[in-house]
């Protein structure tokens, strides 16, 4: 039979105290140009895709997306995919347009 202090015993799912005050963190390296630097897997981020990640402070909230099925001529969608990636975000943005004007 095992004893209620040995670390068996303990329930499941139990958390542990963290035993260690110190940082493991290499905050030198963070810093260095080389934690920085620019790498096929990681190339610059467009400047699109930070816009889209900052937080909408102060801002409406957008309104819900529902996803459906849209039947499009096939020229008309490629065109929109050939000006690269979010052409569902332009034929939403060019949609809200014509709902706009016909107002």
């Amino acid at each position: 039979m095992k004893s209620a202090s040995s670390p068996s015993a303990e329930q499941p799912g139990a958390k542990h105290k963290c035993t260690s005050m110190q940082s493991k963190t290499d905050w030198a390296h963070l810093q260095s140009d080389e934690a920085t630097a620019l790498t096929e897997e990681h190339p610059e981020a467009d400047i699109d895709h930070i816009a889209r990640g900052i937080v909408r402070r102060g801002l409406k909230p957008l309104p819900a997306k529902e996803a459906i099925s849209l039947r499009v001529d096939r020229d008309v969608l490629e065109w929109f995919k050939a000006q690269g990636p979010g052409y569902q975000t332009r034929i939403n943005a060019v949609l809200r347009a014509f709902r706009d004007a016909s107002v």
